[in-house]
């Protein structure tokens, strides 16, 4: 029977390459947007070219009633849940502490950290009711390392980082698995707005001295959702081509 995992923010970027892996296995992917239908109705297409089946699912992770209706809508599209991904979030442009005003602030907490909580409270039930179930939350190398000019954002990313760790503790007895990616710099629209010359400054700080691709975040997550990860939880995996060592 093929399994069915929920991805948050999975129209675009490191979520539709995401999709795209689960697809290529045979999963069943519900596929969350905001506000990017067409986008995700493409991810969906896509996802059942390479083998799978999938379903467009809008909402807000921010909001917990939103939440809980992505788990169940997917829940009862493909009879189910094995995974979650939650993949959604959002940065501010690089700034100083001192210039982030108290709405920004809350607005980066509410998709990065309440989304991931609230998603996975949604999530618990199913799982630790099949006694299985694997979830991966998606940080940033800015959450184990902090950048300048990025604190708001490596505080929230770095929040989700210690609730992995915490969350893996908590129901690891109820055999569901909890681990983290942290992508470094990553080809996506989020780094859209870098000039070519702040890309290649990036990639030469790189020691594999190349910058990622959304696939390679893909797979890494697939990896961890997969049986090959059985015995991996708690874990935060950096995805950054050595810049984070």
């Amino acid at each position: 029977m093929p399994q069915t995992v929920l991805i948050t923010g999975a129209s675009r970027g490191i979520g539709a390459a995401t999709a795209i892996a689960f697809g290529q296995r045979g999963w069943q992917v519900g596929v969350n947007y905001l506000h990017g239908k067409s986008r995700a109705e493409e991810v969906c297409r896509a996802v059942r070219e390479s083998g799978g089946a999938a379903v467009p699912i809008q909402g807000d992770v921010s909001r917990p009633e939103e939440a809980g209706r992505l788990v169940e809508t997917t829940c009862s599209a493909f009879g189910g849940l094995d995974a979650l991904v939650c993949n959604a979030g959002v940065a501010l442009p690089q700034m100083l502490l001192t210039d982030v005003t108290d709405e920004q602030w809350r607005a980066l907490f509410a998709a990065d950290v309440d989304g991931v909580f609230y998603t996975c409270r949604a999530a618990l039930p199913h799982f630790v009711r099949q006694k299985a179930g694997a979830i991966v939350t998606v940080s940033s190398m800015w959450g184990q390392i902090g950048g300048s000019c990025e604190v708001a954002y490596s505080a929230a990313k770095g929040a989700v980082i210690a609730f992995t760790k915490a969350l893996a503790k908590e129901v690891g007895p109820s055999r569901v698995r909890v681990n983290c990616v942290c992508p470094g710099v990553i080809l996506t629209d989020m780094n859209a707005h870098l000039s070519p010359d702040d890309l290649e400054a990036l990639r030469l700080e790189t020691p594999l001295e190349c910058l990622g691709d959304p696939a390679d975040v893909a797979e890494m997550i697939y990896c961890l959702c997969s049986p090959s990860s059985r015995f991996v939880t708690g874990q935060v995996l950096g995805v950054n081509g050595g810049m984070a060592i």
